[in-house]
């Protein structure tokens, strides 16, 4: 019998805090990170110690053993790549799936990551592949499968968050790839947190990791993004992966660019490029037929520029308004291009070419809802907004790239032949580019006429020749 007033004590839960940007521990709370330097993030979580029994993987599905061996020894086959069956995504992950390769795909909701990533598992012949999905139920998937098509009879489908019983369906299915949706609803015995969290997300990721490195099994993991458009989670996930793909879009356009952010097996600058239809993604293999309208009617404030994105040339649409300041202040806007370049190269326009727009807004927009940062649109850009300014059309038959320095000098840019190719490509008849890259270009290789310029005010004088009679 218990002597009266006695308490039961239970143990005391153990908390730490972890920063929700780079995962570093502290037994308190820091305003800012000596880590990473970030502000406010740390966040308190459960710490329970963790069990002594094996891994996860080794009970359920076994240990696969490995020994040291001399590179010369290695045999290169078993990095052979796997064909997913979309040309874009094959170009972005640097010709198709290593074996073994652990890779993460972020996008904000609503993008298209699933669908994506859906569309692959049912185009990709003669591959068993489990679909592991901790946010749609396995009605939801298949409703999404038939809407999108392909062969159904490949795909396993499971809607689960334990990793432990994740590892169980492995066991029973035996894939050759695997895709996880998303890391952030997965969660692990092992630790006391709630899914999502720093520790949950790290220790998932890192089980998955062995997993696929063991048994030499490429995997797909889903990834959310903050608000400031990072991928969600520590950023050891980021380092832990091999490849890191960015789905990026805007909602309100149908066009959806795939960038690798990270590739161990490839090229960086590589770039896809979708459109977003109801049956599901359409590989666009031809971006400048769809960023190009096609009955301008002889607008003002439009012009033509043959940029490159990533290893992929294309030639976009840049729109300028330029008005009146109805309230004093006059503003800056922009649209798929950096306002801080663009408030440049209105300096530049009234500081050496004499045009005052100082009390005039100015708003700037990237046709199709893309984001460009290639430097080789400076030339467009300015000449767009003249355009309007002046209120007069730029021949749609010339096209044009170059970048613009502060004294009014047009800069050369890189793979202009690329560049001058696609333009000839789709029937321009002229293009403008810069003088210094006019010396290594023979002519007589190109079916449209190259015209060398060196300076914006010389550029003007060719676009605008009515301006001055």
């Amino acid at each position: 019998m218990e002597p009266e007033g006695a308490f039961f004590f239970m143990a005391k839960t153990k908390t730490t805090y972890f920063c929700q940007n780079c995962g570093a521990e502290s037994p308190k709370w820091i305003g800012k990170c000596p880590s990473c330097g970030e502000w406010n993030t740390y966040v308190e979580e459960v710490v329970a110690k963790k069990s002594s029994k094996s891994n996860p993987i080794s009970e359920i599905i076994g240990d696969a053993f490995t020994k040291p061996q001399l590179i010369s020894k290695v045999n290169a086959n078993e990095a052979a790549r796997i064909n997913t069956g979309n040309n874009e995504l094959n170009r972005v992950l640097g010709g198709g799936l290593v074996g073994g390769s652990l890779t993460l795909l972020g996008g904000e909701p609503g993008i298209g990551k699933s669908t994506l990533v859906l569309q692959m598992a049912l185009n990709i012949p003669d591959k068993k592949i489990l679909y592991i999905s901790g946010e749609e139920s396995a009605q939801q998937l298949k409703l999404r499968a038939e809407r999108i098509g392909g062969n159904l009879d490949s795909c396993y489908i499971v809607s689960e968050t334990s990793i432990e019983k994740s590892f169980v369906h492995i066991k029973n299915v035996e894939p050759d790839i695997l895709i996880v949706d998303s890391i952030q609803t997965i969660a692990t015995e092992r630790v006391e947190s709630s899914p999502g969290s720093v520790s949950q997300v790290r220790e998932s990721a890192s089980l998955i990791l062995r997993f696929a490195k063991e048994y030499n099994i490429p995997v797909i993991l889903i990834g959310h993004i903050t608000k400031e458009g990072s991928i969600a989670g520590p950023k050891v996930l980021e380092h832990i992966v091999d490849t890191v793909l960015q789905f990026e879009g805007d909602q309100n356009y149908m066009y959806r660019i795939l960038r690798s952010i990270k590739n161990r097996f490839g090229s960086t600058s590589e770039l896809g490029i979708f459109e977003m239809r109801q049956t599901g993604l359409r590989e666009v293999s031809n971006p400048s037929e769809l960023l190009l309208s096609e009955d301008p009617q002889g607008l003002s404030g439009v012009s033509i520029s043959a940029a490159i994105e990533g290893a992929r040339p294309f030639l976009i649409e840049t729109q300028a308004l330029v008005s009146t300041a109805a309230y004093g202040t006059p503003q800056r806007s922009t649209t798929g291009f950096d306002l801080k370049r663009m408030n440049m190269l209105l300096a530049v326009l009234e500081k050496r070419v004499g045009f005052k727009i100082g009390a005039k807004d100015v708003f700037l927009n990237i046709a199709g809802g893309l984001k460009v940062n290639d430097p080789a649109i400076d030339l467009a850009v300015i000449t767009a907004v003249l355009s309007s300014s002046v209120d007069m059309a730029i021949d749609r038959d010339i096209c044009m790239a170059g970048e613009v320095g502060l004294s009014g000098e047009i800069r050369p840019v890189a793979r202009i032949e690329q560049r001058i190719s696609e333009a000839a490509k789709l029937g321009f008849g002229k293009i403008l580019v810069p003088q210094a890259n006019a010396k290594s270009i023979n002519d007589a290789d190109f079916d449209i006429e190259i015209v060398p310029v060196s300076k914006v005010s010389q550029a003007f004088r060719l676009l605008f020749k009515k301006e001055e009679s």
